[in-house]
């Protein structure tokens, strides 16, 4: 115990302490460096959450645009309601019909039904035995209902078109054709099949 050399213990136990406290402070920086880069990655992991949810939540409103426009859904929005009636001199028939959804079609009408029958790119107009008219292969009989959603003034205005619109141009030979502004209009969805069976994507 005389001989041993105290100092020498001392000096060398504090070395080890000091290496010892180096070799911690190296991984607590470590350790530091991997939370740093995981609040990174969480980060990351929590924006690319908030941009799913916002391209997610864009793509079901292109998809519900989609629908509306295919005619698979309900709608309601204001437009105007053509009111078609056969008399005594005339009786409405297929191609008439026809006639004024196209018109309507021209005037941006975004949606279309006869008899609450939805118009769509399918939707077959055509007149059968008895004076009978098949819309979407549904009989229909007058008087025929026309509901229209689009802009109210420039609807009614294309159709009162002076010896051009289909108004003017019908009333003048004895049809009675009656139109009316509306809001909250409620058109039902297409009812029919819509299965493509022949068209591919390019």
């Amino acid at each position: 115990v005389e001989e041993t050399d105290i100092t020498e213990i001392e000096n060398m136990r504090e070395a080890e302490l000091t290496e010892s406290l180096a070799d911690w402070k190296s991984k607590c920086s470590e350790l530091e460096l991997q939370i740093a880069d995981r609040k990174d990655k969480i980060d990351e992991y929590n924006e690319a959450m908030e941009t799913s949810k916002e391209a997610s939540e864009i793509l079901e409103q292109e998809l519900q645009k989609a629908r509306m426009l295919l005619g698979v859904t309900d709608v309601t929005g204001d437009g105007i309601i053509v009111t078609l009636e056969d008399n005594d001199e005339t009786e409405i028939n297929a191609a008439l019909l026809l006639e004024l959804v196209n018109e309507l079609k021209l005037a941006d009408a975004e949606a279309i039904s006869i008899n609450d029958q939805r118009v769509v790119a399918m939707t077959d107009i055509v007149d059968i035995s008895n004076g009978y008219i098949l819309v979407n292969s549904e009989r229909v009989v007058a008087p025929y209902t026309i509901k229209v959603i689009g802009e109210q003034t420039y609807l009614e205005s294309a159709l009162n078109i002076k010896n051009a619109g289909f108004v003017d141009k019908y009333t003048k030979i004895g049809y009675s054709v009656k139109v009316e502004k509306q809001n909250n209009i409620s058109i039902p969805s297409f009812n029919g099949d819509m299965t493509i069976k022949y068209i591919e994507k390019n």
